[in-house]
């Protein structure tokens, strides 16, 4: 477990005993899980910290309207600032109004901009504490006008209508690497149905394209807002796939696909984390079929040829636009 997170140190300091703490989108952090009865995330890794000490945890898409969390609940504000304006939105329709409400977080984040944003909601705060380059304010749920379903945009690309969420990757637009790699593959790609993986789903684009084409689509990502909006899409255009909450390969046990395709995150919040895009590609060989291949997209200055080459010991570039390259790689016969 890493060092205690600041907004977790700047919570510590308080003199409230909680006694029935429900924490939101908070970063694993090991007093954190101690204090608290529950976790409410869209981070799947997050939600499994805290299962692993027998505590609640849910996504905000497996709770019944007006389920009762608590009468202590603390938000934690993400970097994307329109994924807090929908977390407290979200809230406000999910406690009783008059909740009292706590939200913490780091100053390079964005909690600065809360109050002026809490001003416009008609919430009144208070500012709590403020240290470790973090800021603690105090308000209460209310009847707002605008529900949190607003921040759902429909997108248009390649002839799709995409769902997207202020939670996923690219919110309210379409991802430049993602489409170089449709594109690179639309010539080579069978026209039989293939059974394929889209490891990293976000929106959808890619399955709900895949989908439409006739192949067999599994679909995964680690974010439960992934998971919806991938679901969303794939309903928005008539077609059919399995959409599975997994990090990396976790949920699908030895099962074997004749195509994995994927978009991996490098990013975990502001730092870059190659963690999970080393684990999809050392692991693949294990989930291809014999001469199946991986096809995955990355920005230019990532290290992935090194990893491909020791995993498949050969691959070759698709596409390379210099911002991005898309790399393929085929599973050898033994």
């Amino acid at each position: 477990m890493s060092a205690q997170a600041p907004a977790c140190q700047l919570l510590e300091r308080q003199r409230d005993k909680y006694a029935a703490l429900w924490v939101v989108g908070p970063p694993v952090d090991s007093w954190l899980i101690d204090q608290s009865a529950g976790v409410l995330s869209g981070d799947f890794a997050v939600l499994n910290e805290w299962k692993a000490k027998g505590k609640q945890a849910r996504t905000p898409f497996d709770l019944a309207a007006g389920e009762p969390l608590g009468k202590e609940v603390v938000l934690f504000w993400p970097k994307a600032h329109q994924l807090g304006i929908w977390w407290l939105k979200w809230l406000c329709e999910q406690l009783p109004s008059g909740t009292p409400l706590e939200i913490v977080g780091e100053h390079q984040g964005g909690i600065k901009r809360v109050p002026k944003m809490l001003d416009e909601l008609g919430m009144r705060w208070d500012k709590r504490d403020n240290a470790r380059r973090c800021s603690l304010f105090a308000t209460y749920t209310i009847a707002l006008d605008s529900a949190s379903d607003s921040a759902w945009q429909n997108i248009e690309a390649l002839g799709l209508t995409l769902a997207s969420h202020p939670g996923v990757f690219g919110h309210g637009k379409v991802d430049e690497g993602t489409l170089l790699m449709l594109e690179s593959i639309e010539d080579s790609l069978p026209k039989k149905p293939l059974k394929v993986l889209d490891m990293g789903c976000g929106d959808g684009i890619v399955s709900a394209w895949l989908a439409q084409r006739g192949h067999l689509v599994t679909a995964v990502d680690i974010s439960a807002f992934a998971i919806e909006a991938c679901k969303r899409t794939l309903a928005e255009n008539g077609l059919e796939g399995r959409v599975l909450c997994s990090d990396v390969f976790s949920a699908l046990e030895e099962e074997q696909f004749d195509w994995i395709i994927s978009n991996p995150p490098f990013h975990k919040e502001r730092d870059i984390s190659y963690g999970p895009s080393q684990r999809l590609i050392s692991q693949a060989p294990e989930h291809l079929t014999t001469g199946g291949r991986l096809v995955i997209v990355a920005n230019g200055f990532l290290p992935y040829p090194d990893h491909l080459q020791r995993a498949f010991q050969d691959f070759y570039t698709l596409a390379d636009n210099r911002r991005f390259k898309v790399y393929g790689a085929i599973k050898p016969s033994r």
